[in-house]
């Protein structure tokens, strides 16, 4: 694995005008660790991230498995050893009144949720206050908290904070929980 993924925490920034949609992922010293920019025009989501913003060295793929799904899977591949780490399956209809994701390990057997915090913010959010009110989600593995994403409330940036350090047993892959927060702040950028 590569050593991008192992910090326990990340601040997610997603630049807001520019033609593709940048992700840029820092540790908590500031440091750049990760970089994904958006290819324009495709019609199956395929989402790379690299150890740089040159992109030198790519380091995971995020890849939909059908074109259009209104509960897409999408598959998270190491793409310097080739290992599939799982996939993140979007709960359709159940992401209508609150954000919910399936998390599926590399055999595609269930092995936790990532969903908003509470459902009555989230209704708040999509019904009355839309951006201006910062999401929170949780993401488990099993009963165990695994993760916790965080949007930052600024009016200018999206920002996300991802927090590993909740997983004390560490048993949730961080580049699982890198590719949930990438999904997580481009279906955001789509919804705004």
């Amino acid at each position: 694995m590569h050593t991008s993924f192992q910090h326990d925490q990340y601040l997610l920034k997603r630049q807001v005008f520019a033609l593709t949609g940048k992700l840029r992922f820092f540790n908590s010293q500031g440091q750049l660790v990760l970089f994904s920019e958006q290819k324009m025009f495709k019609l199956r989501e395929d989402i790379r991230l690299y150890a740089d913003e040159q992109k030198t060295q790519e380091v995971l793929s995020i890849k939909a498995r059908q074109i259009v799904d209104f509960s897409a899977a999408y598959d998270v591949v190491d793409t310097l050893s080739g290992e599939k780490v799982g996939t993140l399956r979007r709960k359709g209809l159940k992401s209508i009144l609150r954000d919910e994701w399936e998390v599926l390990g590399p055999n595609d057997a269930p092995i936790g949720l990532l969903f908003e915090d509470n459902m009555g913010l989230a209704l708040l959010r999509r019904l009355v206050l839309g951006s201006l009110l910062p999401q929170n989600y949780d993401l488990t593995i099993g009963e165990q908290r695994g993760a916790d994403i965080r949007q930052r409330f600024n009016p200018f940036r999206y920002e996300l904070e991802i927090d590993f350090s909740v997983d004390s047993t560490r048993q949730l892959d961080h580049r699982l929980g890198i590719a949930a927060a990438v999904l997580l702040a481009i279906i955001e950028g789509r919804q705004e």
